[in-house]
């Protein structure tokens, strides 16, 4: 039997191998598919008694992985054959020096970049921003270490499936917090959205099921939709001799559920559910004309929203994307969104920064929407090389530059220039050079003076104005958003800052020697803590400055022997999910590994956080925190994405108890038209029919429209839902919904 079984599988390793050949074809040069071949090989035989957590033969997984660089990046030869090759190097006996021998010095060097961060990078294993910062090192040697690595992630996440729950949660986040703004950063469209869905399937499962069913409901009314609005379009563009493509495609899962979120509205009230692309088949000389002339055909049929064009044919975004948006009026009273574009631009929008290698010969538009990614990632090195700040600052400034939309500014001499929205005069000042920015003290912008945290807007002309006398101050970072112009000051403040750093080591040196404590990492990570700073660094700068009074420490000694209570583990003990799960299994037996909430707190020590209420029903985690036991986390907290990602060693798994006699708080927030005897009604549903005590209610009304907000106890998610659907049924309440 199990021999018929691996016959099974290698007929399907072979129909996958087949099936990536046959999709890099047309990439392919004479000798290539030998390459590929002897690749495949060499990886089959390496991984040959391994499987994944699914139970399937491992090569699998690098199969998939070079069939998402091919056919969703479009990578050629070298990023094939390094990501069938990608775990061999740390699996088997393969040393780095036998690749570069069989395959050459470009694979060799590209699987060096993905195994310096891989141990931490295996499936499942859980990364903090060292090893985040660690991977971005790598960008600097060569874009295809970062583009595989996010194909292995891609398919990790699309087998998440086979994980336990708390690694889905820690994985997912990860994705979300780096993976989905890099592939956004590097233009691939099509990843980003998928890996921002599957990151709501495993967080927020009802709400992503939700959404897919309604998606599926409205298709066929959408389909025929779509089919009236684009027939008379068609006509036209037939009639004027076009060659095109029309799409009609749904808005992604997670953009929805985005915009239910931001404008607290129903599925139903999202009005561009979809988008209409029209794809043009044009020369590269014809194509900015062609794509005008195309919106004017549009915007014959149908009248636009002026408030809605945005042009990034004229001026592409920073990761490269090309294309014409608008949003017009239907006849049937419906806001639908018209992409127009040829097909080069959409290639770049949906494979990213691959695609601009194809086009990067050539001269005209290619040339500088090229030159947009290339400036970030020259960028990205010099962010990279001036941080030696602490890995979760670099991740902050980093992720903090993924995101950004642009605005489009000019110097005195009328040259373009590209800044991260937000971005400040000071900004500015340093974009044009180190010693402008260090010694700006203002700018003229369209000739009138502004102060140095004035905002630019699309269209300003700039002229900084400088004075020797100026040199930078901490308040500086506040202002300015772009890596650059943080980086520089940060440099200037340094040197600064050190003797302020060691004056303050020194102040908690001699303190907690008069109190008798001993001065180690721990303790020190303890104190930051307590005085909630993020690092250690920070907490001494502080305390050097005096904005930290060192009289304070007393206090924290006080609360650390306030927190040992008899019969917990202390939290000196519980440092991360490991010695956790030790100390629990110790106390409540081998088979206990997660923490049963509202049974456990006479033996482990935690709390529900503040920042997201949870409830039982809720799907949560916990959090092992430095000085205030382990904290109870809704999946959905608005902290949780960065917990997860930069702590992920700290999550342990955490479940509700059947039996609640407890009463958890939770808020409402109802909305309604007013009348006389409203609150009324309201407080009886809460009080009387279902027994709830209220903690507080406070309404506001105007011109008619009725807003309160009520914190009351509950005991359950079901207890919530029902209170909501009753409360719902009062009449003149609109909506019902729950906050943290």
């Amino acid at each position: 039997m199990i021999q018929v079984d691996l016959e099974v599988e290698r007929k399907e390793i072979l129909k996958r191998y087949r099936k990536l050949l046959r999709t890099a074809k047309p990439l392919l040069k004479d000798g290539d598919a030998k390459l590929i071949k002897k690749a495949f090989n060499v990886a089959s035989e390496a991984h040959k008694e391994m499987r994944r957590k699914s139970g399937e033969p491992y090569i699998y997984h690098p199969l998939e992985v070079a069939l998402v660089c091919v056919e969703e990046i479009g990578l050629g030869t070298t990023s094939i054959v390094a990501a069938l090759l990608h775990d061999v190097v740390e699996d088997t006996d393969w040393e780095l020096e036998d690749i570069e021998r069989e395959f050459g010095h470009k694979v060799a060097t590209i699987i060096d970049g993905l195994t310096k961060i891989s141990g931490v990078f295996e499936y499942g294993s859980s990364q903090q921003a060292e090893n985040f910062r660690k991977m971005l090192l790598t960008l600097s040697d060569d874009v295809r270490v970062i583009l595989i690595k996010l194909a292995d992630r891609l398919n990790n996440m699309r087998t998440l499936d086979s994980m336990p729950r708390h690694k889905q949660l820690k994985i997912a986040s990860e994705t979300m917090y780096l993976y989905a703004p890099l592939a956004h950063r590097l233009g691939l469209y099509a990843i980003k959205s998928e890996l921002e869905d599957l990151h709501l399937k495993y967080t927020d499962a009802d709400t992503y099921a939700f959404i897919i069913e309604k998606i599926n409901e409205t298709r066929l009314s959408r389909n025929k939709f779509i089919k009236s609005f684009i027939a008379p379009i068609e006509e036209e563009l037939i009639a004027q001799g076009f060659k095109f493509t029309i799409k009609g495609r749904p808005k992604s899962v997670h953009s929805i559920y985005t915009k239910m979120k931001n404008q607290n509205i129903p599925f139903e009230e999202v009005y561009d559910l979809f988008a209409i692309r029209i794809i043009l088949d044009s020369e590269e000389d014809m194509e900015k004309p062609d794509c005008w002339q195309v919106y004017s055909i549009v915007t014959d049929f149908y009248r636009p929203n002026p408030d809605r064009l945005r042009d990034w044919i004229s001026t592409p975004r920073a990761n490269g994307y090309e294309s014409l948006h608008t949003t017009v009026m239907s006849n049937t009273g419906q806001w639908v969104e018209v992409q127009i574009r040829t097909v080069r631009m959409d290639e770049i929008a949906e494979r990213g920064y691959a695609a601009h290698w194809k086009y990067k010969d050539k001269e005209t538009a290619s040339q500088k929407s090229k030159s947009g990614l290339d400036a970030w990632i020259t960028q990205v090195r010099t962010l990279l090389e001036s941080n030696d700040g602490s890995a979760i600052e670099f991740m902050d400034d980093f992720r903090g530059n993924l995101f950004h939309d642009e605005v489009f500014v000019f110097t005195p001499k009328g040259d373009l220039r590209v800044m991260p929205f937000g971005a400040t005069a000071l900004d500015f000042a340093f974009e044009i050079h180190t010693e402008v920015g260090a010694k700006c003290i203002g700018a003229k912008v369209n000739n009138r003076l502004v102060p140095i945290n004035h905002k630019l807007k699309n269209g300003d002309q700039v002229e900084i104005l400088t004075s020797n006398k100026q040199k930078p101050t901490e308040d500086w970072l506040t202002i300015v958003v772009t890596s650059r112009a943080k980086a520089k000051i940060k440099d200037a403040l340094r040197d600064e800052k050190k003797s302020t750093i060691m004056d303050g080591k020194e102040i908690v040196q001699r303190k907690l020697k008069q109190m008798k404590m001993d001065f180690n990492s721990e303790v020190v990570e303890q104190l930051r803590a307590y005085f909630e700073t993020k690092t250690p660094n920070e907490f001494y700068y502080k305390v050097g400055k005096g904005s930290i009074d060192a009289t304070l420490i007393k206090g924290f000694k006080d609360f650390k022997e306030q927190k040992k209570q008899k019969g917990k583990p202390s939290t000196e003990k519980v440092k991360d999910e490991s010695s956790f799960t030790k100390e629990l299994k110790s106390i409540k037996g081998p088979e206990h590994d997660q923490l049963l909430i509202g049974e456990d707190m006479d033996v482990v020590d935690y709390v529900l956080a503040k920042c997201c209420n949870p409830i039982p029903g809720d799907d949560v985690f916990g959090f092992v925190t430095i000085n205030e036991g382990i904290k109870i986390h809704r999946t959905s907290c608005p902290n949780a994405l960065e917990l997860l990602s930069n702590h992920g060693n700290r999550v342990i798994k955490a479940k509700w108890t059947s039996q609640q006699e407890i009463a958890f708080l939770a808020g409402l927030k109802i909305v309604g038209t007013d009348r006389v005897g409203l609150i009324n009604d309201v407080t009886k549903v809460i009080s009387n029919e279902l027994k709830v005590n209220m903690r507080s209610i406070t309404v506001d009304s105007d011109s008619g429209v009725f807003e309160g907000t009520i914190k009351l106890y509950v005991n359950s998610t079901q207890h919530l839902d029902k209170l909501i659907g009753n409360l719902t049924k009062v009449e003149g309440v609109i909506k019902v919904t729950r906050f943290d």
